[in-house]
């Protein structure tokens, strides 16, 4: 039953959420169930058969990620990693992918490592550039770069680490034009924050290990099309390759996103402070973050983002040595990978969760200190990163 609001924060609390049929749980319950009773030879109840193939644990959070996306379809998998495989399941030998420069490390690892042994060709690009972005989807015109049109566009925004802005709209539309599917890696954003189906994409991608989760114990990712085509292929791909969420896993996701609406105001409140304190310290060099007065990109954010978000980036005039001394000095900071959950956590992406593109494309500053900003006080947060400024700074 779909809630009767389609404000975020109602749906973030209610979808999926169906009381348990037998006890009238206000929880969703697990079923752990590997198998389920048939009613006859091939007549399954309520079209479940196998744990792979379908889960009513896994349905209900399918459904609530679908909700709260505002699309039809939600497909569920075991890692934002998977989810993306299984993306790019979509693609044939000889296809051509376009990618955001500052994608994920482990995005560009998967399409330029793996699948372009198989054949499939992955560019990286600056989305940012409109001019750039219809040249490698080949204008719609067949007569892409490197001699074909572009079969797919990764558009992640904000992108990691750097926290560039893409106009989702205006790329989707260029891709629409090229006869190129669009998918948004919106896992810094969030639902709460954008919507990217509303903008024209076609298939929205998180990690949903990190804000949907909200709380550094669960691994998942999620799809989400209004495109039943599109979903049914997805939904075949995620049967057969297998890389499914457990059941306790979905009841997990579940759970998560009740407190998202809230969790991502906090946090982006307490980032957007702690960008603002930054930007005024002698020792850094720049701040990354949408939420800055003078970003080049803030009418675009102001218009595509209901808040700027919780993720920020920063360099020191002094460099990688100072900004490894400062991510080992941080107290309630942790220095740790990830992102997204309730505790605010610190890394050098470089050295880090993106060490596997270094020397390439998508290599990012090697003094670049990335924060993921929780929900504590933010007066203690700023303390703490003052703190270890001093010790980075002798």
């Amino acid at each position: 039953m779909r809630p009767v609001t389609d404000r975020i924060e109602t749906l973030a609390v209610h979808a999926g959420a169906e009381p348990d049929e037998l006890s009238g749980g206000v929880s969703p319950a697990i079923q752990m169930s590997t198998t389920f009773r048939q009613d006859g030879v091939a007549r399954p109840r309520h079209g479940y058969e196998y744990g792979r193939s379908d889960n009513p644990t896994r349905r209900a959070w399918e459904a609530a990620i679908a909700a709260l996306e505002g699309g039809t379809h939600g497909i569920a998998y075991a890692s934002g990693l998977a989810a993306t495989q299984n993306v790019l399941y979509l693609l044939e030998p000889g296809d051509r992918l376009v990618v955001s420069d500052d994608a994920y490390g482990g995005t560009w690892r998967l399409a330029d490592k793996v699948w372009k042994r198989y054949g499939v060709e992955a560019e990286a690009v600056d989305l940012r550039d409109l001019d750039a972005v219809a040249a490698a989807l080949g204008g719609g015109s067949g007569a892409g770069p490197r001699g074909k049109p572009a079969r797919m566009i990764w558009i992640e925004t904000p992108t990691n680490p750097l926290l560039k802005v893409v106009d989702i709209a205006a790329v989707t539309r260029l891709a629409a034009a090229a006869g190129a599917l669009s998918v948004v890696d919106s896992t810094f954003a969030t639902p709460i924050i954008q919507r990217p189906l509303e903008l024209g994409a076609d298939i929205v991608m998180h990690s949903a290990t990190k804000y949907l989760g909200g709380h550094s114990d669960v691994i998942g990712g999620a799809l989400v099309t209004s495109s039943g085509d599109l979903a049914e292929r997805l939904h075949f791909h995620q049967n057969t390759a297998g890389a499914v969420p457990s059941p306790f896993d979905c009841w997990l996701l579940l759970r998560g996103i009740r407190t998202l609406a809230l969790r991502m105001e906090r946090a982006s409140a307490n980032a957007a402070a702690i960008a603002a304190w930054l930007a005024a310290r002698p020792e850094v060099s720049h701040v990354y973050f949408p939420g800055l007065p003078d970003h080049p990109q803030r009418e675009l954010v102001e218009r595509q983002m209901r808040l700027p978000g919780a993720m920020l980036s920063f360099e020191l005039h002094a460099g990688e040595p100072a900004a490894r001394r400062l991510a080992e000095a941080t107290r309630l900071f942790t220095l740790a990978e990830s992102l997204g959950a309730v505790e605010s956590l610190i890394e050098l992406p470089a050295a880090m969760t993106h060490f596997s593109v270094v020397g390439t494309a998508l290599a990012v500053p090697p003094g670049l200190v990335r924060l993921s900003v929780g929900i504590e006080a933010a007066d203690d947060l700023i303390a703490d990163l003052a703190a270890a400024l001093a010790v980075a700074s002798r």
